[in-house]
């Protein structure tokens, strides 16, 4: 998100304002607004089905060409580090390039990286493989950032006042292509070969470049005066975070983990992994609107629904594996209701968070971490790990959340006292 672009108009008191209810009516959208939301749900469904593609069949491709579980996930790993560093830098100069140019420029290199890594089968085995990996990932990541964050400054300012709910329509086709993603990708490869997944969805990216030129308004960004570094001093702004880093850790983890330890455990071949990967992203799509649509509604609850989703998450990942110390024989039907809890704890935590920050975090902590505890360990305690971090975010925000009511609390019993102390003359 830009850090110069200004934000939705807030008033200055935030946590009071959370408790009051929007009665806004709703209102028809403009052209303007409908060919935003066709342009940034294109970017969207583009953008994440090119992503997801990778989880069924890419980690064991890199296993052959002599890369390990650690190696294979700072792969996926390096993909959220050039999409943080980028995202920092591009923020910052968003409103000299153009939120439009910005977004189509990244467009195209996203598409142009997807198709190059589809040749990647031809470089040889060890070092060479995965330095290449790591460069046109790393590209990819940039390309990615810019679209992404430039769609959603273009979303915050077209739609201020009702971010969660267009932000959760939007969320249902990048949830589209999370969903379309892995069993394409798997059947893809499994059909005709490594080439094929990244070769066609990267054409289709690359075909959403003129239609955001036609479709897409210009939009001019308005410098801010206030320091994005400013707001990362505000105690909820870093807990909000930090559940955004636990959140998007455990989706990293699993898109580097997860298709071995199904092949490997259940002896499911890449095709079928792509299908048990649906039960996340199928629930996340249904579930986003809705939530968007009340959390907007209803602003009271947004600190209920991220403690709500960070133990849905601590749930789902305890018991994916399951957790060792659970005692669970592990099952598939488990594995695909547990991702389909993730999800849900994905909609409910991540939704109502970006009316609040106006941004989107990934990490690169997830992939990297989890593979190496996966390497060390097992699957299991690595979800275990996930989980606990998910745990601890949603303690936090409850805590904070207490402290902050008990404040409210007495500020309002000192204003009595002084009212009643008054004299009425």
């Amino acid at each position: 998100m830009d850090q110069h672009a200004d934000p939705p108009t807030r008033d200055n008191n935030t946590d009071n304002n959370t408790t009051a209810e929007s009665t806004d009516p709703p209102h028809r959208f403009t052209r303007k607004e409908i060919l935003t939301l066709i342009s940034v749900a294109s970017v969207n469904f583009g953008s994440m089905i090119c992503y997801s593609i990778l989880g069924p069949f890419f980690p064991t491709e890199a296993v052959k060409k002599g890369a390990s579980q650690t190696v294979v996930g700072l792969i996926f790993g390096c993909y959220a580090v050039s999409n943080l560093i980028s995202s920092l830098i591009l923020g910052k100069y968003i409103v000299q390039i153009g939120a439009k140019f910005m977004l189509i420029a990244g467009l195209f290199v996203s598409s142009c990286c997807t198709i190059i890594f589809g040749f990647l089968d031809r470089a040889p085995a060890g070092p060479i493989f995965i330095s290449l990996c790591f460069i046109v990932r790393s590209l990819d990541a940039v390309g990615f950032g810019a679209a992404t964050m430039s769609a959603f400054a273009i979303t915050a300012q077209i739609f201020p006042n009702n971010v969660a709910t267009v932000l959760g329509i939007l969320e249902i086709f990048a949830g589209l292509g999370l969903i379309l993603g892995p069993p394409l990708g798997g059947w893809l490869y499994q059909t005709f070969g490594y080439n094929v997944p990244f070769l066609s969805l990267g054409c289709l990216l690359l075909i959403m470049v003129p239609f955001n030129i036609y479709v897409l308004p210009s939009i001019e960004a308005v410098p801010s005066k206030d320091s994005f570094f400013r707001l990362l001093t505000h105690v909820k702004t870093i807990l909000v975070c930090y559940v955004v880093f636990t959140l998007s850790a455990g989706v990293g983890f699993l898109d580097a983990t997860l298709s071995l330890f199904a092949i490997n455990r259940f002896g499911l071949s890449n095709g079928y992994v792509g299908l048990i990967m649906l039960g996340l992203p199928l629930v996340y799509i249904l579930a986003s609107p809705l939530i968007g649509y009340f959390t907007d509604k209803y602003p009271a609850t947004r600190i209920t629904f991220l403690v709500t989703g960070g133990i849905a998450a601590t749930i789902g990942f305890c018991l994916l594996g399951p957790a060792p110390f659970l005692h669970i024989q592990s099952q598939l039907w488990l594995l695909v209701v547990m991702l389909g809890l993730i999800g849900l704890s994905l909609a409910i935590s991540v939704i109502p968070i970006f009316p609040e920050l106006i941004s989107c975090a990934q990490t690169f902590y997830g992939p990297i971490v989890g593979g190496i505890i996966v390497q060390q360990l097992s699957f299991e305690w690595a979800a275990v790990v996930q989980g606990a971090l998910a745990f601890l975010g949603a303690f936090l925000i409850f805590m904070y959340s207490l402290c902050q009511r008990t404040k409210r609390q007495r500020v309002q019993e000192n204003n009595q006292q002084a009212d009643e102390r008054t004299p009425l003359l």
